[in-house]
């Protein structure tokens, strides 16, 4: 029998997460990609056994996973993105804040997604209707809720110019109403659409993005809000929040404005260097490939 795109999704996940689950805690091989970044077998593994159940039941969709690039057709519509182990660094050093993305994209339009939570045997997964957490096979409906007070921000930005996210976390105004956190991993943001953070922030840019793929059809699946740091609709300029109401976006979004006022006056005063593009005041990675020089904010 043939299996939904979303079934697919699940197996997929859960087969990455198997060898997440089954390594958390031993000494791991190291494949070093920057000074401050690295892949461990584990990632790799997990990579192979996500593709490998892609590549049986879908052999003619596009395939991008996070270390072993693409495969399978690759001009095909359709296109599986693959984190096999968003929190590597977490995952090596022992700590409990990892996630395994798996996301199916036709055009902009997301189709399935799963964000399988390895250690805490929860897998959050959608098929671009609703959202559910299924934990011991028990599904449970998504509910976004800024009750909780938290807010999940990524500090892990470009060291060459400013960022946001770094910015936030010490912010007097957002302290006086949300608790900071920092988590390193995009697990947090499939908390937001689960009701457990009531936003997450993010410098960077998310289209095509293998890191949040998931966990943006989950949020959207949830009913959560989005926008980029500007609040206009996500993907049109740069940036990331997520929110679990209107509400909670409309005073994150006051608190990110004068970040963004400060950094462009910044790089507004600064020589432009040939060849720059001056709107990517806080990307700190390539805006042609959205994959680029992202893991080390995410595989960390």
């Amino acid at each position: 029998m043939k299996l939904s795109d979303v079934d697919v999704a699940i197996a997929a996940a859960r087969a990455g997460a198997d060898v997440v689950a089954r390594t958390y805690g031993d000494n791991h091989t190291l494949f070093s990609k920057s000074s401050t970044d690295f892949a461990t077998q584990a990632d790799i593994d997990a990579e192979t056994a996500i593709i490998d159940v892609l590549a049986e039941h879908r052999p003619d969709d596009t395939r991008i996973g996070e270390e072993l690039g693409r495969a399978g057709n690759d001009r095909a519509e359709r296109r599986w993105f693959v984190d096999p182990l968003c929190g590597t660094l977490n995952f090596a050093a022992g700590t409990p804040l990892v996630v395994v993305n798996v996301a199916l994209m036709a055009g902009d339009t997301h189709l399935a997604a799963v964000a399988a939570d390895p250690i805490a045997q929860e897998l959050f997964w959608t098929d671009g209707t609703g959202a559910y957490c299924r934990r011991r096979d028990q599904d449970h409906a998504l509910t976004p809720t800024s009750r909780s007070g938290l807010i999940d921000i990524n500090c892990d930005g470009p060291l060459e110019q400013p960022f946001v996210g770094g910015q936030l976390v010490c912010d007097p105004r957002l302290r006086e109403t949300y608790g900071p956190r920092v988590i390193s991993s995009t697990l947090g943001v499939a908390w937001v659409a689960a009701g457990r953070r009531a936003a997450y922030i993010s410098d960077g840019q998310f289209r095509d993005n293998l890191h949040f793929a998931a966990g943006i059809a989950l949020c959207q699946a949830s009913g959560c809000v989005m926008s980029d740091l500007d609040g206009n609709p996500l993907h049109t300029d740069h940036g990331l929040i997520i929110s679990a109401d209107q509400e909670t976006h409309d005073r994150v979004l006051a608190i990110v404005r004068p970040h963004l006022r400060a950094i462009r006056s910044r790089v507004q005063s600064r020589p432009n260097t040939p060849g720059r593009d001056p709107r990517a005041v806080h990307d700190g990675w390539s805006r042609l490939d959205p994959n680029a020089g992202v893991r080390p904010q995410y595989g960390l």
